[in-house]
């Protein structure tokens, strides 16, 4: 039998016999997200409990309530931005209406979170065990996330939808930060101890890099996977470009 005769599956087909696989990677993949935000979402609600409810105040809590508002301002944006979020990475979603919907809320929730965490971070009533190396990297990362944003933000104005998603891919890493924190703080918590100030800065450090470093490899493989062009321009007449 010739190599020509060989009947080859069309791309469509090719297409379709992928579409079961991408779906299940994705259900696997928004799992996983909802996971890793499930434990600092019901820290979060704990203490929303409990400045609602009047609580009696102690050295550990005082600092909430001397400033309530950034901490419900940052546990809510917080909370929206890695649910929802969780789902913008769905393909099949992404080529729908309610992604764009989804879309409004997830970003000003994100930014939210992030300034109200820039916020949070300058209160003069912060543990001592946080110290001045984590305040850098909150400062640091904070930035970073409010940066990405809004850099995400005027992509998609400009149409830019590699751009965007790239951005808000990196600012749901920094985002999810405080799920993968709970686990770099596992060595110490299996000894049955607690970090000191340094290895408290080291493991929530180690939080923000492990995210950082899955959604840039993220981002390269879904470059890689769309070719050479990847985004559609206002300027070009195309369709107004999805929030992704």
């Amino acid at each position: 039998m010739s190599e020509s005769s060989v009947t080859r599956p069309s791309p469509i087909a090719r297409t379709a016999r992928g579409r079961p696989a991408n779906r299940k990677r994705a259900a696997w993949a928004v799992t996983g997200l909802l996971l890793l935000s499930l434990v600092p979402i019901v820290a979060g609600a704990a203490r929303l409990t409990e400045l609602a409810s009047a609580a009696a105040i102690t050295p550990g809590n005082a600092r909430f309530f001397d400033a309530p508002v950034p901490v419900v301002l940052h546990i809510v944006g917080a909370s929206v931005f890695s649910v929802l979020g969780a789902f913008q990475f769905v393909p099949s979603l992404r080529r729908r209406r309610w992604h764009r919907i989804a879309g409004r809320a997830v970003l000003p929730a994100g930014l939210i979170a992030a300034l109200s965490g820039l916020w949070l971070s300058l209160s003069p009533a912060l543990p001592a065990v946080d110290g001045e190396a984590l305040l850098v990297l909150r400062l640091l990362f904070g930035t970073a996330m409010a940066a990405s944003l809004v850099v995400a933000i005027l992509a998609i104005r400009q149409g830019d939808v590699r751009a965007h998603s790239a951005w808000t891919t990196r600012a749901y890493a920094i985002g999810l930060g405080a799920g993968t924190q709970v686990f770099t703080h596992l060595p110490w918590l299996l000894l049955g101890g607690t970090p000191d100030e340094a290895g408290r800065a080291v493991a929530m450090g180690a939080g923000w890099v492990i995210n950082l470093a899955v959604a840039e490899a993220v981002i390269r493989r879904r470059a890689a996977g769309s070719g050479p062009v990847a985004h559609r321009s206002r300027r070009s007449g195309a369709l107004p470009a999805r929030l992704s």
